[in-house]
């Protein structure tokens, strides 16, 4: 695994254990469609919850969750779209999340959790 993979993969393991020390159960992980993944879907409540986890040593190319664009978000729509189907979730409500994950080496400086990071202007 290269190590930029590895760095992510990381950064998606803290995501989710911090995610399940509030509460939030964790559906699945990296949920792939042919042209898109989802790295995290939990739930709380009723709420499924799709979650871009991106992970940084330093913000010299900008906040993490500036990385998640328009391009981005709806790959992420799309495969939600099809994981509220083919999983019969189909009734619940849903938001997308983001998570960031600001790292140094193997450690973690802080986790942001921007609930609501983007809207659906469509339905499913």
């Amino acid at each position: 695994m290269s190590k930029q993979k590895t760095f992510g993969k990381f950064g998606e393991d803290c995501a989710a254990k911090f995610l399940e020390d509030k509460g939030y159960k964790i559906v699945t992980r990296n949920f792939r469609i042919r042209s898109a993944e989802i790295d995290i879907i939990a739930q709380i409540d009723n709420v499924i919850i799709f979650v871009e986890v991106k992970a940084r040593s330093d913000i010299r190319h900008g906040l993490p969750v500036e990385a998640v664009n328009i391009r981005k978000q709806k790959k992420i729509i799309e495969a939600a779209s099809v994981f509220l189907q083919d999983e019969n979730f189909s009734e619940c409500a849903c938001r997308f999340d983001v998570v960031e994950v600001y790292l140094n080496g193997e450690r973690v400086e802080e986790i942001n959790h921007i609930e609501n990071a983007f809207e659906v202007v469509q339905t499913f």
